[in-house]
């Protein structure tokens, strides 16, 4: 505690709030005593300016437009790392040695292998059941089917949990893509090189030929969504963990908090909104379809523009814009929503309304352009986002569960509801 607040009631009773400042300099006030010694709670509709406990995993300044996981730049991790380290990274607090990598690699390749009979939960569910659904479903599938790995209590479990849990997403990711197509999932012959190759192999088949720009620009991609400090998927995975249940549980619970529109599910939104532009007169409907946006009686929302956070340009939409253009301009691909979507960028950079509000492309803008040109339908958007983000809501969930201050999540409420009455 570095300072102290006074804070002054309605009753002109004075109280201090101890003040608290991170290693990053943001501030913050401890109200944990407020209602004991006032009565009051705080009024913070949607945890805006509400920091339920400490962390050291992601700095996030959204006025400057900086990302860090665990102090490096995701510029930095970007251009020098690759997506495993990443995970390692974002789980354990420092980059892998050599030995801890092959060491980390070789417990994901050990437990990459889903269950057959967990493969069955598929042959309940309809065809076209949206694959958000079948991963979330696995993910919770996971805490029948390994049961000798879910005390939280017991550290061992942990890290089985943990490799199960990383092993496992990629196929799951994979076979809900193939249960929506109606094709047999099957494993790659070859030990893949990165989650982005083994990705496309299982998707796609075991002769699809990667191509090492692609490859890299999905790894890119896992890593900037790798965690994004708590937001709406990572604060479930603790208030949900803050219970004690288990890691698998957990993780269902954020795949199905990651699904939203307004948060992983944008993505998918993005390409939609291209579509009803393609079908409105393309890129000559964009003039027409910014001037809905600045209209707020138009019902319409510019979809992959600003964010929630970030007050400046996104910084992950920075990167991944770069390898973005060289990757389709490399495919050669010939689509008429990607040149809606480069006429939509440009025209909305350039004019007065959007910059000034600090709206942005954002990476869900950009991700779905890169998605898109890979022939990777709408649908498994959401699941790719959570491909990336499933090392991050583990980080959260185990620095929670390390945390012997921790408390269950229980919020307060400002009832509105009727007074006292009989029948």
């Amino acid at each position: 505690m570095s300072d102290v607040a006074k804070l002054t009631m309605p009753d002109g009773k004075e109280i201090t709030l101890p003040a608290y400042t991170g290693t990053e300099q943001e501030k913050c006030l401890d109200i944990s005593a407020l209602r004991k010694e006032t009565g009051y709670v705080t009024f913070d509709p949607g945890f805006g300016n509400t920091c339920p406990s400490k962390s050291s995993i992601t700095f996030l300044n959204g006025e400057a437009g900086i990302l860090r996981y665990r102090g490096y730049s995701i510029e930095d991790l970007c251009e020098k790392s690759d997506f495993t380290s990443v995970m390692y990274l974002v789980i354990y607090g420092e980059l892998p040695s050599e030995a801890e990598l092959a060491e980390f690699n070789k417990n994901l390749a050990e437990h990459s292998k889903i269950k057959p009979q967990l493969l069955k939960l598929y042959e309940s569910l309809p065809q076209d059941t949206h694959p958000m659904v079948l991963v979330s479903t696995m993910l919770a599938g996971l805490s029948a089917h390994y049961p000798q790995f879910t005390n939280p209590h017991d550290t061992d479990q942990v890290e089985q949990a943990i490799f199960i849990a990383l092993g496992q997403i990629l196929p799951i990711v994979s076979s809900a893509y193939c249960h929506g197509k109606g094709k047999e999932f099957n494993y790659p012959s070859e030990p893949i090189s990165s989650y982005g190759s083994g990705l496309l192999k299982m998707m796609f088949g075991d002769d699809y030929e990667v191509d090492t720009d692609v490859e890299k620009i999905l790894d890119e991609l896992l890593i900037l969504h790798a965690d994004h400090e708590f937001n709406c998927s990572t604060s479930t995975a603790r208030i949900v963990g803050s219970s004690q249940a288990n890691l698998f549980a957990s993780l269902s619970a954020s795949v199905n908090a990651l699904w939203g529109p307004l948060h992983g599910g944008a993505n998918q939104k993005v390409i939609e909104m291209l579509e009803d532009i393609a079908n409105d007169g393309g890129v000559e409907a964009i003039d027409k379809y910014l001037a809905m946006a600045k209209d707020k009686t138009s019902g319409f929302r510019l979809m992959g523009f600003g964010h929630r956070v970030y007050k400046n340009y996104d910084p992950r939409a920075k990167i991944i814009k770069k390898t973005c253009d060289k990757v389709i301009e490399k495919l050669g691909v010939e689509d008429p929503l990607l040149a809606v979507a480069q006429k939509l960028e440009a025209a909305a950079l350039s004019d007065e309304y959007f910059t000034s509000r600090k709206l942005y492309p954002n990476v869900d803008f950009y991700s779905g352009i890169v998605y898109r040109a890979l022939n990777i339908p709408t649908e498994m958007y959401t699941p790719l986002f959570a491909l990336g983000r499933l090392c991050g809501w583990i980080a959260h969930w185990r620095e929670q569960n390390l945390d012997p201050h921790a408390r269950i999540g229980r919020p307060r409420q400002l009832y509105m509801g009727a007074t006292e009455r009989s029948l």
